[in-house]
């Protein structure tokens, strides 16, 4: 079994790639004059990094 760590770490990792694949759909939604699709897709984005983000926290609070 993996160490909580090891487990949020990979966590962390998938949501950077979830993020950036989201937002190369977005970039051709974007490109491809669909503005409604892409204006969602960037907000998912956003909450992927939020979801990053706080990961992060609780990585660098847990090493203390």
């Amino acid at each position: 079994m993996s160490s909580p760590a090891a487990e949020l770490s990979s966590l962390a990792t998938a949501l950077d790639d979830l993020a950036k694949r989201v937002t190369a759909i977005a970039d051709t939604y974007a490109g491809a004059r669909r503005d409604d699709l892409a204006t969602e897709l960037y907000q998912v984005e956003r909450a992927l990094n939020g979801a990053r983000r706080g990961l992060g926290r609780v990585l660098d609070n847990q090493a203390r």
